[in-house]
Protein backbone atom coordinates (compact mmCIF):
# COMPACT_ATOMS: atom_id res chain seq x y z
CA UNK A 1 0.00 0.00 0.00
CA UNK A 2 0.85 3.86 -0.83
CA UNK A 3 0.36 5.80 2.07
CA UNK A 4 -0.79 9.25 1.03
CA UNK A 5 -0.67 11.76 4.29
CA UNK A 6 -3.49 13.87 5.09
CA UNK A 7 -2.70 16.76 7.22
CA UNK A 8 -5.43 18.88 5.33
CA UNK A 9 -3.94 19.70 1.84
CA UNK A 10 -6.15 20.46 -0.89
CA UNK A 11 -4.63 18.55 -3.32
CA UNK A 12 -5.15 15.41 -2.09
CA UNK A 13 -7.74 14.35 -4.54
CA UNK A 14 -6.07 15.21 -7.66
CA UNK A 15 -2.81 12.90 -6.32
CA UNK A 16 -4.81 9.79 -5.66
CA UNK A 17 -6.79 10.12 -9.22
CA UNK A 18 -3.19 10.41 -10.99
CA UNK A 19 -2.30 7.36 -8.44
CA UNK A 20 -5.69 5.10 -9.60
CA UNK A 21 -4.68 6.14 -13.10
CA UNK A 22 -1.52 4.42 -12.95
CA UNK A 23 -2.86 0.88 -11.05
CA UNK A 24 -1.40 2.11 -7.45
CA UNK A 25 -2.69 0.50 -4.17
CA UNK A 26 -2.91 3.99 -2.23
CA UNK A 27 -4.99 4.93 0.36
CA UNK A 28 -5.11 8.06 2.49
CA UNK A 29 -3.60 7.77 5.65
CA UNK A 30 -4.39 10.57 8.36
CA UNK A 31 -1.99 8.17 11.56
CA UNK A 32 0.77 6.65 12.26
CA UNK A 33 -1.07 3.29 12.54
CA UNK A 34 -2.01 3.22 9.13
CA UNK A 35 1.08 4.55 8.14
CA UNK A 36 3.29 1.17 9.52
CA UNK A 37 1.16 -0.33 6.88
CA UNK A 38 2.35 1.15 3.90
CA UNK A 39 5.98 0.55 1.87
CA UNK A 40 5.97 4.10 0.35
CA UNK A 41 4.96 7.05 1.45
CA UNK A 42 3.67 10.68 -0.46
CA UNK A 43 3.66 13.49 1.10
CA UNK A 44 1.34 16.32 -1.22
CA UNK A 45 1.17 20.09 -0.71
CA UNK A 46 -0.35 23.07 -1.43
CA UNK A 47 -0.96 26.52 0.50
CA UNK A 48 1.54 27.88 3.06
CA UNK A 49 4.48 26.54 4.99
CA UNK A 50 3.35 27.53 8.50
CA UNK A 51 -0.04 25.79 8.30
CA UNK A 52 1.31 22.16 6.70
CA UNK A 53 3.63 22.13 9.97
CA UNK A 54 0.60 23.23 12.17
CA UNK A 55 -1.64 20.64 10.86
CA UNK A 56 1.30 18.17 10.84
CA UNK A 57 2.22 17.99 13.99
CA UNK A 58 -1.29 18.65 15.17
CA UNK A 59 -2.34 15.09 13.81
CA UNK A 60 1.21 13.93 14.97
CA UNK A 61 2.28 13.16 11.41
CA UNK A 62 5.68 15.68 11.42
CA UNK A 63 7.69 12.89 13.21
CA UNK A 64 6.02 10.20 11.86
CA UNK A 65 7.41 11.50 8.12
CA UNK A 66 10.79 12.04 9.25
CA UNK A 67 11.32 8.94 11.04
CA UNK A 68 9.95 7.32 7.66
CA UNK A 69 12.42 9.39 5.58
CA UNK A 70 15.17 8.63 8.29
CA UNK A 71 14.68 4.56 7.49
CA UNK A 72 15.47 5.34 3.90
CA UNK A 73 12.25 4.48 3.03
CA UNK A 74 10.41 5.33 0.08
CA UNK A 75 9.22 8.61 -0.29
CA UNK A 76 7.74 11.15 -2.38
CA UNK A 77 7.09 14.74 -1.63
CA UNK A 78 5.16 17.11 -3.69
CA UNK A 79 5.28 21.25 -3.96
CA UNK A 80 4.82 22.07 -0.36
CA UNK A 81 5.69 18.23 0.04
CA UNK A 82 9.13 19.26 -0.87
CA UNK A 83 9.71 22.66 0.79
CA UNK A 84 9.18 21.60 4.38
CA UNK A 85 11.78 18.95 4.22
CA UNK A 86 13.91 21.91 4.75
CA UNK A 87 15.11 23.30 7.53
CA UNK A 88 13.40 26.31 7.35
CA UNK A 89 11.04 28.65 5.24
CA UNK A 90 11.02 32.45 5.20
CA UNK A 91 7.15 31.82 4.21
CA UNK A 92 5.19 33.96 6.70
CA UNK A 93 8.15 35.53 8.09
CA UNK A 94 9.72 32.34 8.93
CA UNK A 95 8.91 28.93 9.57
CA UNK A 96 10.69 26.22 11.16
CA UNK A 97 10.12 22.86 8.91
CA UNK A 98 11.18 19.26 9.35
CA UNK A 99 15.02 19.47 8.97
CA UNK A 100 15.24 16.45 7.11
CA UNK A 101 17.61 18.06 4.28
CA UNK A 102 19.53 20.83 5.23
CA UNK A 103 18.61 24.59 3.64
CA UNK A 104 16.13 27.15 3.48
CA UNK A 105 12.84 27.87 1.66
CA UNK A 106 12.75 31.58 0.01
CA UNK A 107 10.59 33.83 -2.51
CA UNK A 108 10.73 33.95 -5.93
CA UNK A 109 13.31 37.10 -6.84
CA UNK A 110 11.17 40.55 -6.67
CA UNK A 111 9.77 41.66 -10.43
CA UNK A 112 8.78 38.15 -11.14
CA UNK A 113 5.05 37.42 -10.85
CA UNK A 114 3.55 34.78 -7.72
CA UNK A 115 2.87 32.64 -8.12
CA UNK A 116 4.82 31.13 -10.31
CA UNK A 117 1.88 29.27 -12.25
CA UNK A 118 2.13 27.04 -15.61
CA UNK A 119 4.00 24.87 -17.35
CA UNK A 120 8.16 25.29 -17.29
CA UNK A 121 11.17 22.77 -18.38
CA UNK A 122 12.57 20.95 -15.61
CA UNK A 123 16.31 20.47 -16.39
CA UNK A 124 17.75 17.16 -15.07
CA UNK A 125 21.28 17.63 -13.33
CA UNK A 126 21.38 13.73 -13.19
CA UNK A 127 20.45 10.94 -14.13
CA UNK A 128 17.45 8.84 -12.09
CA UNK A 129 14.52 6.56 -12.08
CA UNK A 130 12.34 9.26 -11.27
CA UNK A 131 12.54 10.58 -14.85
CA UNK A 132 13.23 7.33 -16.60
CA UNK A 133 11.40 7.60 -20.28
CA UNK A 134 11.13 11.18 -19.60
CA UNK A 135 13.50 13.45 -22.52
CA UNK A 136 15.35 16.24 -20.50
CA UNK A 137 13.79 19.52 -20.09
CA UNK A 138 10.24 18.42 -20.36
CA UNK A 139 7.53 20.49 -19.63
CA UNK A 140 5.16 19.97 -15.46
CA UNK A 141 2.92 22.43 -13.95
CA UNK A 142 4.22 24.67 -11.17
CA UNK A 143 1.97 26.60 -8.55
CA UNK A 144 4.08 28.17 -6.05
CA UNK A 145 6.33 31.04 -4.77
CA UNK A 146 9.16 29.73 -2.90
CA UNK A 147 11.83 27.66 -3.81
CA UNK A 148 13.94 25.24 -1.95
CA UNK A 149 17.92 26.34 -1.47
CA UNK A 150 19.49 22.78 -0.46
CA UNK A 151 22.59 23.16 1.18
CA UNK A 152 24.11 19.68 -0.51
CA UNK A 153 24.21 20.98 -4.03
CA UNK A 154 24.76 16.85 -4.60
CA UNK A 155 20.53 16.14 -3.65
CA UNK A 156 19.45 18.78 -6.57
CA UNK A 157 18.30 16.19 -9.23
CA UNK A 158 16.60 18.93 -10.95
CA UNK A 159 16.42 23.02 -12.04
CA UNK A 160 14.20 25.28 -14.16
CA UNK A 161 14.21 28.72 -15.08
CA UNK A 162 11.98 31.51 -13.64
CA UNK A 163 13.54 34.93 -12.90
CA UNK A 164 16.60 32.51 -11.54
CA UNK A 165 17.49 28.96 -11.32
CA UNK A 166 16.16 27.20 -8.75
CA UNK A 167 16.07 23.75 -7.63
CA UNK A 168 12.74 21.75 -9.26
CA UNK A 169 13.68 18.17 -7.63
CA UNK A 170 15.09 16.86 -5.13
CA UNK A 171 17.13 12.89 -4.56
CA UNK A 172 18.47 11.74 -2.22
CA UNK A 173 18.81 7.90 -1.00
CA UNK A 174 14.81 6.86 -1.36
CA UNK A 175 13.60 10.09 -1.07
CA UNK A 176 12.59 12.11 -3.68
CA UNK A 177 10.75 15.76 -4.19
CA UNK A 178 9.36 17.88 -7.13
CA UNK A 179 8.37 21.18 -6.82
CA UNK A 180 6.09 20.82 -9.47
CA UNK A 181 3.21 18.78 -9.59
CA UNK A 182 3.10 15.57 -11.29
CA UNK A 183 -0.60 14.64 -10.66
CA UNK A 184 -1.15 18.41 -12.88
CA UNK A 185 0.85 17.16 -15.62
CA UNK A 186 -0.62 15.35 -17.76
CA UNK A 187 0.97 11.93 -19.39
CA UNK A 188 4.43 13.41 -18.24
CA UNK A 189 3.40 13.90 -14.67
CA UNK A 190 1.58 9.95 -14.51
CA UNK A 191 4.86 8.56 -15.15
CA UNK A 192 6.91 9.98 -12.98
CA UNK A 193 4.55 8.24 -10.47
CA UNK A 194 4.90 5.28 -12.11
CA UNK A 195 8.50 5.45 -12.00
CA UNK A 196 8.45 6.35 -8.45
CA UNK A 197 6.02 3.17 -7.78
CA UNK A 198 8.09 0.74 -9.62
CA UNK A 199 11.50 2.12 -7.89
CA UNK A 200 9.86 1.78 -4.62
CA UNK A 201 8.09 -1.64 -5.15
CA UNK A 202 10.77 -3.28 -7.07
Amino acid sequence: MIAVVDYGAGNLRSVMSALRSVDADASVVESRVEIARAKAMILPGVGAAADTMQNLRARGLADAVVEWIEADRPFMGICMGLQVLFTESEEGGGQDCLHVLPGRVTRLPRGMKVPHMGWNQVHYSFESPLFRGIPNDSNFYFVHSFVAQPDEPSIILAETEYGVRFCSAVQKGNLVATQFHPEKSGALGLRVYRNFLDNALS
